[in-house]
């Protein structure tokens, strides 16, 4: 099954999510399909904290692959229905 996850990375206690399509066999900051958008939820006031490609976040769902809950919520945010 594909499933559309966060993989994390950035520094210690400074998180750094990126936001992927991977095979739910793999671990979570294994090889991944593809790269859909990042989530930093430090972000300062005037950085960007959230981006996703709408258009292919729309064709993964599209073809069966299920987003964990956070991205599910994520998603929801930026305005994507999942």
């Amino acid at each position: 099954m594909v499933t559309i996850r966060l993989a994390r990375g950035g520094a210690k206690k400074r998180p750094f999510y990126r936001i992927t399509v991977a095979d739910s066999r793999r671990a979570a900051t294994g090889r991944s399909i593809e790269h859909l958008g990042f989530f930093n939820p430090l972000a300062a006031e005037g950085e960007e904290k959230l981006r996703i490609d709408a258009e292919r976040a729309n064709y993964w769902i599209g073809v069966g692959a299920k987003p964990s809950e956070r991205v599910a919520k994520l998603l929801k945010q930026a305005g994507i229905s999942a």
